[in-house]
């Protein structure tokens, strides 16, 4: 079997917490806790969970926009983990992120031709003529005009503003895009156009997504597998059908359970998952999903369970499927 494309191998990204007097480290926030996955060429995966499961950390961390604690990150067979500055600048040019809000991400004080041609500028790519051609070349591929690089971001709407922050990530022709939750902050009809949207420069420019979102439909709609998150831990992981189809692990039933159907007839159970989400300061011994689990055992408490195959390409993380 071909090395994948891209490869994560137990990446960990830990918070100091500090206190006292002194401002000593006290503890430590458990953000991304021994997490593993691969994104073959040409795939998109997709990363669910709820808000604050450590999806947006394991994106950065993964273009090192925030060091890892610990693990291997592997790019095209080259490990990008320990690589020195100058040199992870330059990986760059093939890996690049979509971030999630569109108002925040763009320079309010730069137009939009500045923006774009600033890719350009950063690593030495051109000269002003042949970069300003570019950015209308990017404008064009995302469906905006050459004529709006002259306007600031502020003179957009949500969706525009989301697709001048695509063509900036394209502006470099990388190979892996990470997406995360580009389309949460939009309206639902100008998701389905970014959505689209992706998906046709997909195509057109043989890209590989990473694509982290907390909405299941739009995540099904995009994605070819799907990783499911839980207090920073991976625990389950699968072809997108089978996973909506026969989930296994007990969270990512709770999670389907709640996607509203459109049929005012059709009974579907809805699993109410009880108690809150543990501290990702003070994640529980064993598996961190016991303390709200209907299927918990004794030894759920105590040993924590390993990401295993249970059907060809079906990953869970569930002593229900250990093979005793």
């Amino acid at each position: 079997m071909a090395e994948p494309f891209f490869q994560v191998e137990n990446l960990k990204k830990y918070f100091p917490i500090k206190g006292g007097f002194l401002g000593r480290e006290i503890g430590v926030v458990k953000a991304v806790d021994d997490v593993s996955f691969s994104i073959q060429r040409g795939e998109t995966l997709g990363l669910v969970g709820e808000s604050g499961c450590g999806k947006s950390t394991t994106g950065r961390a993964l273009l090192r926009l925030i060091e890892p604690t610990a693990g291997r990150i592997c790019f095209e067979g080259k490990e990008i983990t320990s690589l020195p500055q100058e040199e992870m600048r330059k990986m760059r040019r093939d890996m690049q992120m979509v971030f999630q809000d569109p108002f925040a991400s763009l320079n309010p004080r730069h137009t939009v031709e500045r923006i774009l041609e600033e890719p350009f500028i950063v690593h030495g790519i051109g000269d002003r003529k042949e970069r300003k051609k570019r950015v209308g070349e990017l404008l064009d591929i995302v469906g905006l005009s050459a004529y709006h690089g002259k306007r600031y971001p502020h003179q957009f709407s949500g969706g525009q503003r989301q697709r001048i922050v695509i063509a900036r990530a394209l502006a470099l022709n990388p190979k892996l895009i990470i997406a995360d939750e580009p389309v949460s902050a939009l309206d639902v009809s100008i998701q389905a156009q970014v959505l689209n949207l992706l998906q046709d420069l997909q195509k057109e420019f043989e890209l590989t997504y990473l694509f982290i979102a907390h909405d299941l439909s739009v995540v099904k709609h995009i994605s070819d597998r799907v990783g499911v998150m839980y207090l920073g831990r991976l625990v389950e992981l699968a072809e997108k059908e089978p996973l909506y189809q026969q989930p296994k692990h007990p969270y990512t039933q709770a999670l389907l359970s709640s996607v509203p159907f459109p049929d005012p007839d059709y009974k579907k159970e809805r699993i109410i998952l009880k108690g809150d989400v543990p501290s990702p300061a003070n994640v529980p011994q064993g598996c961190a999903f016991h303390t709200r689990c209907s299927a918990v055992m004794d030894q759920c408490k105590i040993q924590r369970p390993k990401l295993k195959e249970s059907d060809p390409g079906h990953f869970v993380a569930c002593h229900l499927y250990d093979k005793i």
